[in-house]
């Protein structure tokens, strides 16, 4: 006479077993558990649509930079500014070699990569290299008015004049050294440029902060 064998944990032994497999009801759920659960679907949402737009360029604000950001957002700008003067064989009259010394072209160049970098994205559509060409002449007349007025050139360079409105100055503002001085080490100085400019957002910084706590 066989021995009966137990039955496995998945055959059916006469006794109704629960169901797990079955989706929940939302709305059963209590309101706050609730409440949580469209915010991890609403997250990982977010998340799997950045992993497949990639990070979209935003425009950079200068004054609102972190001291990293700086220096991170300095140095990729001096990477692209360099290509763009190389591939399209811009003259110093258009691009400067010290135009990290006016943030009047720092600005100018900033947005315009930036909107480089959308128009080539992955994502554009096909004619946005044609817009971008077509705002990028734009862009170098005004390049040229901005070189033309802080008066940086190929060999020599100085601070953009700033004219002093009588009785509208602060106290303590002093207009900048328009001293030329000759470029020769370009590299050297654009990273001189970088470590005096994140060093001086750390004082603010700091400044910030020290005000902050001082209230409290």
């Amino acid at each position: 006479m066989d021995t009966p064998t137990p039955p496995d944990d998945d055959q059916d032994t006469g006794t109704a077993q629960p169901v797990t497999d079955a989706p929940p009801d939302l709305d059963s759920l209590p309101p706050g558990v609730l409440q949580q659960v469209k915010r991890m679907v609403q997250a990982e949402y977010a998340k799997d649509l950045r992993a497949q737009l990639g990070t979209v360029p935003r425009t950079i604000n200068w004054h609102a930079l972190t001291p990293e950001d700086l220096e991170q957002e300095l140095l990729a700008l001096n990477e692209w500014v360099d290509w763009l003067r190389h591939e399209y064989g811009l003259p110093p009259q258009i691009v400067p070699p010290m135009w990290h010394r006016h943030w009047e072209l720092i600005w100018e160049l900033s947005a315009l990569r930036q909107h480089w970098l959308i128009c080539y994205d992955q994502q554009a559509k096909g004619n946005m290299g044609v817009i971008w060409h077509n705002d990028f002449a734009a862009a170098r007349e005004r390049l040229r008015d901005w070189v033309s007025i802080s008066g940086t050139r190929l060999d020599r360079d100085r601070a953009t004049r700033v004219t002093a409105w009588p009785g509208g100055e602060a106290e303590d503002w002093t207009a900048p050294d328009a001293t030329e001085q000759p470029v020769t080490e370009r590299s050297a100085n654009f990273v001189s440029f970088v470590v005096q400019a994140v060093q001086a957002r750390e004082a603010e910084q700091d400044a910030v902060m020290q005000e902050i706590l001082d209230d409290e």
